[in-house]
């Protein structure tokens, strides 16, 4: 049913759980292919050993080069990007597909309902701590207490994990990497799914799945991704969520409505093109983006 993408960079106990958990709970079956960055800590023998499709690179190259990466290997008509750290629960995906077969347009966006340890406040989330790494993660609590309490789908938000159509994931040229390694990717690509005519984003509330997260990005130095956002596009990242992307779920019909730069944007994007962005970030994290691919394991 989907091809699902899985970055992953020496978290091998979260990667073993988060594909067990998908074979054991998905109602499809699904394509799973992994990019292990580095791999130092067996990650790469181990995906080797589990017959998983995969693509490696020597270096961590980030989320939006990985993500795309795996995508070029994708064979299914769905593409789900999923992190290391979440643990799939029962009907996940059944969810999901039911949501897909309702819509009114192919052309759309859709994301699972995360279960998180921490309370951040968040309203998209749930929160219930079963755990905040593999060693105490407790599976019968989460199984037991998952579907509780019952959510409703939430319109004009974007969450994690994303699955859209891959034609369309290809047409807008999937995640940009002037956001790598990787923080607000997904708001720009929420933007580009926008300016491509999508009107659908759904968080769909009966697909849940756990997530320990910061797993990862609390190790790698982060790139000043909202600077960027507002230097492309010419509107902040907040004036694009609550204008557009809330204002759609509010039956304010945005079918005509095209983001425009606004004063705030331009004037951010004047003090902001004093400094280097976004290739200053692209420079300063790790050892540096794109060095060092392998080939797949295809």
């Amino acid at each position: 049913m989907f091809s699902i993408v899985i970055p992953t960079w020496n978290n091998l106990e979260y990667l073993k759980l988060c594909v067990a958990s998908i074979r054991a709970h998905s109602a499809y079956d699904h394509e799973i292919i992994i990019h292990v960055n580095d791999g130092c800590d067996g990650t790469l023998e181990w995906v080797r050993e589990e017959n998983l499709k995969y693509s490696h690179s020597r270096d961590n190259i980030g989320v939006c080069l990985a993500v795309n990466l795996l995508s070029a290997q994708a064979t299914r008509e769905w593409l789900l990007y999923m992190n290391d750290d979440m643990v799939c629960c029962p009907g996940w995906d059944a969810a999901l597909v039911e949501a897909v077969r309702a819509a009114p347009s192919p052309l759309a966006m859709y994301f699972s309902t995360l279960i998180e340890p921490a309370d951040t406040g968040n309203p998209l989330l749930v929160f219930r701590d079963c755990g905040r790494t593999p060693a105490d993660f407790d599976e019968t609590a989460l199984l037991a207490n998952y579907a509780v309490p019952e959510r409703p789908d939430v319109l004009g938000h974007g969450s994690q994990p994303t699955l859209v159509r891959r034609t369309y994931w290809q047409m807008v040229g999937g995640y940009s990497m002037e956001f790598g390694p990787g923080l607000s990717s997904d708001d720009d690509l929420l933007m580009k799914f926008w300016v491509a005519g999508c009107r659908h984003f759904r968080v769909v509330g009966a697909s849940r799945i756990y997530h320990f997260s910061c797993r990862s990005t609390g190790r790698v130095r982060r790139n000043r991704g909202g600077r960027t956002f507002v230097m492309k596009w010419g509107i902040t990242q907040q004036e694009f969520k609550r204008r557009f992307l809330v204002a759609s779920a509010r039956g304010i019909d945005p079918a005509s409505r095209f983001p425009r730069s606004t004063v705030l944007g331009r004037m951010r994007r004047m003090a902001y093109a004093l400094k280097d962005y976004p290739l200053g970030d692209l420079a300063a994290w790790d050892t540096g983006p794109g060095r060092h691919i392998d080939d797949d394991g295809a």
